[in-house]
């Protein structure tokens, strides 16, 4: 059977296709205005890459906040659910999950079996997401990709005590003002949100072994960040940011 799984998040949406229980490939792009218009370009675009055609997809699950933006799926399904199969199925050790999208971060429980036991949310807020990191870039005019790199540079990260957004920009320029080391204000942001996902995930308890996922994955100063603040290691997959379509097309295949 080969299923087809979307997910679709507020800066970018992602798919990812398997076939009789194996992964074949995986595809990201922005989501801009139009959800229609970014999942079809995705999974054109991943179609392609593969050879395959849309009506080769027997089963489709749509998944993330755009979910029910997708007309062809079969069914749509939480995010919390597909992150935790998706992880079950790239690494079944796993029993915590911290995920840091866009515009929310969840810390997700596993049982034995893989499936989600208990999860806390945070989705009033931007700060400790994606969108919080994307202002700091602007403010302190750095491509996002580069904070990570940045950060590990720091010898002493810079304070930044506030939780929201507006008032952390305000003391990010309030330090470039001050002549702070850009490296040292990265750092501080990082610590920022670690802060707050450690204060959230504590709430549900963090079980070893933990892995992170969501694009935030991939910004190494932030793991770090997470690591020293929780006292854990934390696992980060290549598919990280691909997790929730992953764990859709895993669980289309029951739909």
């Amino acid at each position: 059977m080969i299923t087809l799984g979307i997910d679709i998040g507020s800066i970018t949406t992602k798919a990812a296709v398997m076939k009789d229980g194996a992964l074949l490939g995986a595809g990201v792009g922005f989501t801009g205005y139009n959800i229609g218009k970014a999942w079809h370009h995705v999974t054109d675009e991943l179609f392609a890459r593969l050879g395959l055609e849309f009506s080769a997809m027997e089963k489709i699950v749509s998944t993330g906040y755009g979910r029910n933006g997708v007309d062809a799926a079969h069914k749509s399904v939480t995010e919390i659910t597909c992150h935790g199969a998706g992880v079950h199925f790239i690494a079944p050790h796993i029993r915590s999950i911290i995920d840091i999208g866009g515009q929310d971060s969840k810390s997700i429980a596993l049982d034995d079996n893989g499936r989600v036991k208990d999860f806390v949310m945070n989705d009033k807020c931007a700060a400790g997401t994606g969108r919080f990191l994307e202002v700091m870039a602007r403010a302190l005019q750095i491509d996002l990709e580069d904070f990570g790199d940045i950060s590990l540079q720091a010898d002493s990260p810079g304070r930044i005590s506030s939780l929201c957004t507006v008032f952390a920009e305000s003391e990010v320029i309030s330090l470039i003002s001050k002549g702070e080391k850009r490296e040292n204000i990265v750092a501080g942001i990082h610590e920022s949100i670690a802060t707050r996902i450690a204060a959230m995930a504590s709430r549900v308890g963090v079980r070893p072994p933990l892995m992170m996922t969501g694009g935030v994955a991939k910004n190494i100063g932030v793991v770090k960040a997470l690591e020293k603040k929780l006292g854990l290691a934390i696992e980060v997959s290549e598919h990280a940011q691909v997790m929730g379509a992953i764990g859709a097309a895993v669980l289309a295949k029951d739909v």
